[in-house]
């Protein structure tokens, strides 16, 4: 059998017979692809002297504006050491602001500020670029596959809540 999956195998074979080697590929193109995926951000917030913390943090503050500090730590899986560290480079260097919380006032809500979505934005242009062209050539039921693939590697008592979170900003 050659490095590909086997184009004449049926589609149901090709997925439950994977060899080693085939397995072994997907793992290298995902480390090629994800690569790819960050190497336009990575160059821009090596600029700014930022990691990919920063984007991180910066793309789930835009995507939920007003997240709490404890529910990015849930949603980063990071410690809160850790994001402090960052969330506090980027507060200071204004493009996250912290406002307390109109219920609890103990809570400390996160949003961009204007020149925190344009950074935002400008980082993740290119990914969007390179996710868009990606798609189209694959068609609509190669990216229906992907999504499910993505959603299968998950951590399975993670799954629901991770994507109870994506089907929230959809609404």
């Amino acid at each position: 059998m050659s490095r590909r999956f086997a184009a004449t195998a049926p589609r149901s074979e090709q997925l439950l017979f994977l060899t080693d080697d085939q397995l072994r590929n997907g793992i290298e193109l995902m480390f090629f692809a994800y690569r790819g995926f960050t190497a336009d951000p990575d160059r821009l917030l090596e600029d700014y002297g930022y990691g990919r913390a920063h984007h991180r943090a910066l793309h789930f503050v835009n995507r939920r504006p007003g997240v709490t500090v404890n529910a990015l730590l849930d949603i980063l899986g990071v410690t809160k050491q850790s994001l402090n560290r960052v969330l506090r480079q980027l507060v200071e260097d204004d493009l996250i602001e912290s406002r307390i919380g109109q219920v609890d006032r103990r809570q400390r809500n996160l949003y961009l500020t204007e020149n925190g979505k344009t950074l935002e934005r400008t980082l993740s242009e290119s990914q969007r670029t390179r996710m868009r062209k990606a798609y189209m050539e694959a068609g609509p039921e190669a990216v229906h596959g992907f999504r499910t693939v993505l959603e299968q590697m998950i951590d399975p008592e993670m799954r629901p809540r991770v994507l109870s979170l994506m089907e929230e900003e959809r609404e």
